[in-house]
């Protein structure tokens, strides 16, 4: 039985209610004005589906799906979509964005050595250049820029969302995020919004923009979403992901033809990395053209174990 529909309409409404997003100009509409009942029972019928249900109820794990097929009229379906867990490397988006508003602000120079450092930290998940490039920018500006009104990426007075609080290595936190005191954290409707306002063209300038998604491409780390979609003909991943023990979570834009969606799964289990490679492809599925759509091989259907 289907036990999460009426539950994540009863939070969009009093989300929205709390926290419409601030949207910057553009004439877009808020993710959480734009919930869609179908696209939500398709990807709860997805999650029974992989035998998910205990996760999602447990809020071991967390799901938004995006259809931005159409950027002006983006379909939402999400699962503990404000819940905000351990993201691990997932957050280190926060570290590029914050990297390219100094660029934007005059405040540092985008060359080939600071395009080599945000391409490591993103594709290859680099510690190194994660934490060099977040000392570089300055820990509290980072978080500055994640709860500004321009951005809303983190709101200390709802749910939370994108925070980084640590350096990626041994030393402690320095300031975790004052409502479920995580150190890297992140809520998959946060994260969701991150890429929509990167596609959307108002996170940055143009050039700004086509760099960002530059660096997001071509991942290095071939598992979760990519390893899900590995098999699928002409299909663009711009991504982050992150792991750290039973803490696994991957985000992406996914374009393939006329189709495009963001995808943001945090989940914690041992299994959880399995989850989502299987997660993904039944998502795709559902935006790309169905359960018996020729673009697409067809995954197998037993229970993934929790």
């Amino acid at each position: 039985m289907r036990v999460f529909g009426f539950f994540a309409a009863v939070c969009f409404v009093v989300a929205a209610g709390v926290a419409a997003l601030a949207e910057p100009p553009g004439g877009y509409p808020s993710l959480r004005d734009s919930f869609d009942p179908d696209l939500q029972e398709q990807l709860e019928r997805s999650l029974e589906e992989l035998g998910l249900t205990a996760a999602v109820a447990d809020k071991r794990l967390a799901v938004a799906l995006v259809d931005i097929s159409d950027l002006d009229k983006p379909r939402v379906a999400s699962v503990n979509g404000d819940k905000m867990m351990y993201a691990a490397s997932l957050p280190k988006i926060a570290i590029l964005l914050s990297a390219f508003v100094q660029v934007e602000r005059g405040e540092m120079t985008l060359d080939d050595e600071m395009r080599e450092s945000l391409t490591a930290m993103i594709r290859r998940s680099s510690n190194v250049e994660a934490t060099r490039m977040l000392n570089r920018v300055g820990r509290q500006t980072v978080l500055d820029i994640l709860q500004s009104d321009r951005f809303d990426l983190y709101d200390p007075s709802t749910h939370g969302g994108l925070w980084i609080g640590k350096e990626y290595g041994s030393a402690p936190a320095y300031q975790r995020d004052p409502i479920h005191n995580l150190s890297h954290g992140a809520t998959a409707l946060k994260a969701a919004r991150f890429y929509y306002l990167l596609e959307t063209g108002r996170m940055l300038s143009p050039e700004m923009t086509r760099e960002m998604k530059a660096i997001l491409s071509e991942p290095a780390i071939s598992h979760k979403f990519v390893k899900g979609l590995s098999d699928v003909p002409e299909v663009k991943i711009f991504r982050k992901s992150g792991t750290w023990r039973d803490w696994h979570s991957d985000s992406a834009i996914v374009e393939a033809g006329q189709h495009k969606y963001i995808a943001v799964a945090l989940a914690k289990d041992p299994e959880a990395g399995k989850w989502l490679v299987r997660l993904i492809r039944l998502l795709h599925r559902v935006i790309v053209g169905g359960e018996g759509s020729s673009a697409f091989p067809t995954a197998p259907t037993h229970a993934v174990s929790q």
